[in-house]
């Protein structure tokens, strides 16, 4: 993300880092004290804008307000009021954000790459409003630039998420900020997050419930565990009662043995029955991979009536809805129509005429390599499990197949993923 049109750009902007520690002095030139943090008002999507400088002094740090200021980027910096009228810094403003205490050295979130990063620098700009915080550089100097740092290109401030106990993390515009990352990254993040990092961000989605439950399903089982176990049974059962039901089962798993029966006797019953079923199959075999959400309509039903099931089944896996599985008379497994292919037959279309009754399926008792290997041969993006007479009892979607296949260390092996592609490819 670059700097939009105003009065000046991350890498025309003036330095932060290159003011610190600059000489202030009074209206009268006087020699005050030095620059040592500047004061930001959060703005949600606005800018951050400046309202006053942090002032180191003999008798201690001083509040001046931007107003009292000539230009926070001279040096020395002037001062319009007589130091006598200047009062002792006191923070009070929960929104109040200190950019050197606050950010500078602080690991951020780089909402683009989805991956920490440490500020180094940020960029100030004047606008008609006032002084605006408008970029950051997360690049660490090299040798030959003698630690500084306002050479460095910097990227638009909106880039990035700021997390720490100043406010930024808990406003409203950060919380829509969280909540526009997929659940896996999110995941991702709590995952490389440090303990206050991790315990700010749950905070942060713990306000959406829904977001929380795909959230904890993206998390590793290790991490998963550690995090319930510091909950309340109650908030346990909450938390897995919004869950796809084989996580909810992984994660009844995960609980220590004298937890488990008291977390599920608190699921809901629908949900419950899911689950319960679920823990009867070991997590190695289709049994434990498969999920219970699953399209599937009389053979009788046209693709029309099949088509609205699917626009009502809001609250079920999308992954698990690319396939629709039509059912005899007696409730087996009659054949199945993949999605792409109902949209492009007639809508009154049988699906005792459309569905191929030539089905793949697994039983629940076969391995991870049998699933994969079917799946793949057959390029299934799901397969359905059946029991010795035909019945559904669930279905694999393909994103669990290679979760379950690719080895857990895999997914390590690059320290600082790239999760998704920039909003400008040529932004540093």
């Amino acid at each position: 993300m670059t700097i939009r049109t105003g009065a000046g750009t991350p890498d025309t902007a003036a330095s932060l880092s290159s003011m610190l520690k600059n000489a202030v002095v009074d209206a009268q030139g006087r020699p005050f004290g030095v620059l040592e943090d500047v004061a930001a008002q959060l703005r949600g999507d606005k800018y951050p804008l400046v309202t006053g400088l942090v002032v180191g002094t003999d008798g201690g740090r001083v509040f001046v307000p931007v107003s009292d200021v000539v230009s926070i980027d001279a040096n020395p910096i002037r001062l319009r009021a007589a130091s006598a009228d200047l009062g002792p810094f006191e923070r009070r403003d929960s929104e109040m954000l200190l950019l050197k205490q606050d950010v500078l050295g602080h690991r951020l979130i780089d909402v683009d790459r989805i991956v920490f990063v440490k500020a180094y620098d940020i960029r100030l700009s004047v606008e008609a409003e006032g002084w605006v915080a408008i970029g950051l550089d997360v690049h660490k100097y090299r040798w030959f630039q003698f630690g500084r740092h306002e050479n460095h290109p910097a990227r638009d401030w909106h880039a990035f998420l700021l997390i720490g106990d100043h406010g930024t993390v808990r406003s409203r515009f950060a919380n829509s900020r969280i909540q526009r990352l997929k659940p896996a990254h999110i995941a991702d993040l709590i995952e490389e997050a440090s303990t206050k990092e991790q315990d700010l961000l749950l905070a942060q989605v713990h306000a959406d419930p829904g977001l929380e439950a795909d959230v904890f399903g993206e998390l590793d089982d290790d991490r998963l565990a550690q995090l319930l176990k510091t909950r309340s049974d109650r908030d346990i059962a909450d938390v897995l009662s919004r869950m796809r039901a084989d996580d909810a089962a992984d994660a009844v798993m995960d609980l220590p043995q004298d937890r488990r029966q008291k977390v599920l006797d608190l699921i809901p019953g629908p949900q419950q029955t899911k689950v319960l079923a679920l823990l009867g199959y070991h997590d190695a075999t289709a049994g434990g991979l498969m999920g219970t959400d699953y399209l599937a309509l009389p053979e009788e039903r046209s693709i029309a009536d099949a088509l609205q099931k699917l626009r009502v089944a809001t609250t079920q896996q999308p992954e698990a809805l690319t396939t629709i599985h039509s059912l005899h008379p007696d409730g087996t497994l009659a054949g199945t129509l993949g999605l792409v292919r109902a949209l492009q037959l007639d809508p009154a279309t049988l699906l005792r005429d459309a569905a191929d009754p030539d089905v793949i399926v697994a039983s629940p008792e076969d391995d991870i390599i049998a699933v994969t290997t079917r799946m793949a041969d057959f390029n299934l993006l799901s397969l359905p499990v059946v029991d010795s007479t035909g019945l559904i009892l669930g279905i694999i979607t393909v994103d669990d197949a290679l979760e379950a296949a690719i080895p857990r260390d895999w997914s390590r092996r690059e320290p600082a993923r790239v999760a998704r592609r920039p909003r400008n490819p040529e932004a540093p």
